[in-house]
């Protein structure tokens, strides 16, 4: 997900695209520890954009105060 995607979107919007990332990670933990994955590099991906949402949650949070 790009960094200009994440800005534009509201606060609520990336908290629920924050659960649905979280549980995308654990899905594919899952599936790495069971069967093996095709691309286990999207493990990696999808912790990046973890990071990316809850920077700009803080930095809005910070902002706000």
């Amino acid at each position: 997900m790009k960094i200009s995607k994440i800005n534009e979107m509201s606060s609520p919007e990336l908290e629920k695209e924050l659960g649905e990332l979280k549980t995308e990670l654990f899905k594919l933990r899952f599936s790495l520890a069971t069967n093996g994955l095709d691309n286990p590099l999207k493990i990696k991906e999808v912790k990046k954009d973890i990071a990316r949402i809850n920077t700009i949650l803080r930095q809005r949070e910070l902002s706000d105060k």
